[in-house]
């Protein structure tokens, strides 16, 4: 595989992508079909921890597609506004796929509750964060000046997040919006603050490797993984120090918990990268997370049905670890092959979008 194995893509992202993909089904599988009894294992707490990193990857992802796509679509002749209304129009799709998403679970589980359909999820997250990165693009800037507001913006978005979530004046607003700013005990843990940041975040490093086209990908990638060890290194020190913010905890809301995280999502980048030019000849062994990679929103849908709903209810909560390890193999396959019959539908799929998704898209 070489680093851009998928035409118009950098294919070491997606089969970065492909890997957080594996990641995601690891955590939700684990977590449905585990006993009780097995959870309070030590290699089950590391697995979540593991888990635990799939939805960061999703959205620091999300954020370095902000930015590779304005590039491309700036590259294309498109003015820097006309381009981030295409980008944010993407970031709009993906709030409205939340609630379709909802509707689904909520139809596929007998009616039985119609609150669900409010649940804050990655989604609902991600499609307006996705929507205030690309708007860095409207207010005139070069690269460095939109790098630099992206930046601050995740700054102040981890800083302010144990005193919003811990806001009492919160409590007044209906609940569907305050689930968007503090989260409902038991129903979900996606908020804006902090998991907006990784968007705008991933934004900043997609305009480093936009902009790094002028490097060699050595020195390029070099930087990233220096970059992306310093924020490691330094979030590891502060988490060691007395903490500025009282009401932080290190797992949710903790500044240097998310440093920590995006420290090693930079640095998962450059491996990433380091794989895609390895010297040895497995030149294809990478394709399928490749194809997992690009095919992420449809494996995100149908897996959490699958791995929670009624198709596996005898497995919930029932095997052991070792059991759910297989398990969860064999499911993974099974999505991959999905996938490819979702692929091979490509052509239905594009025409269904030309004669009535397109239209219905252009004059809303």
């Amino acid at each position: 595989m070489n680093a851009s194995s998928v035409q118009g893509r950098l294919g070491y992202l997606d089969w970065l992508r492909g890997v957080t993909v594996l990641v995601m089904i690891e955590a939700h599988c684990f977590d449905a079909w585990t006993r009780p009894d097995e959870k309070a294992r030590v290699a089950y707490g590391w697995l979540m921890v593991l888990g635990g990193m799939a939805a960061p990857g999703f959205l620091f992802m999300a954020g370095i597609a902000v930015a590779l796509g304005v590039a491309a679509h700036m590259r294309r002749g498109r003015s820097s506004v006309e381009a981030a209304r295409l980008v944010e129009r993407r970031g709009w799709q993906i709030f409205v796929f939340a609630f379709v998403f909802r509707l689904q679970s909520y139809t596929l589980g007998g009616f039985s509750n119609a609150a669900g359909m409010l649940k804050v999820d990655i989604l609902n997250i991600m499609g307006p964060a996705i929507v205030a990165a690309a708007c860095v693009w409207r207010v005139p800037g070069n690269r460095l000046r939109r790098a630099v507001v992206l930046a601050c913006g995740a700054v102040l978005v981890a800083v302010a997040t144990p005193a919003i979530r811990d806001a009492g004046w919160l409590s007044a607003w209906p609940d569907p919006l305050e689930w968007y700013f503090s989260p409902d005990p038991g129903r979900g843990t996606f908020t804006v603050f902090p998991w907006a940041a990784f968007v705008l975040a991933g934004a900043v490093a997609g305009l480093a490797l936009d902009g790094g086209r002028r490097w060699t990908p050595w020195r390029l990638h070099a930087a990233v993984a220096v970059v992306g060890v310093a924020l490691v290194a330094s979030s590891y020190w502060a988490s060691g120090r007395p903490p500025l913010f009282p009401t932080a905890r290190f797992w949710t809301t903790s500044p240097a918990f998310f440093a920590l995280r995006v420290g090693v999502l930079v640095v998962s980048v450059a491996l990433a990268w380091l794989w895609s030019v390895r010297p040895w000849p497995l030149v294809t062994a990478a394709r399928p997370l490749e194809v997992l990679g690009v095919g992420s929103l449809f494996v995100y849908w149908v897996h959490v049905e699958l791995a929670y709903g009624g198709a596996t209810l005898p497995l919930r909560r029932q095997l052991t670890l070792e059991q759910a390890a297989v398990a969860w193999m064999a499911f993974t396959a099974g999505m991959y092959l999905l996938l490819l019959g979702w692929n091979r539908l490509g052509p239905v799929r594009a025409r269904f979008r030309e004669s009535f998704l397109n239209p219905l898209l252009s004059k809303a």
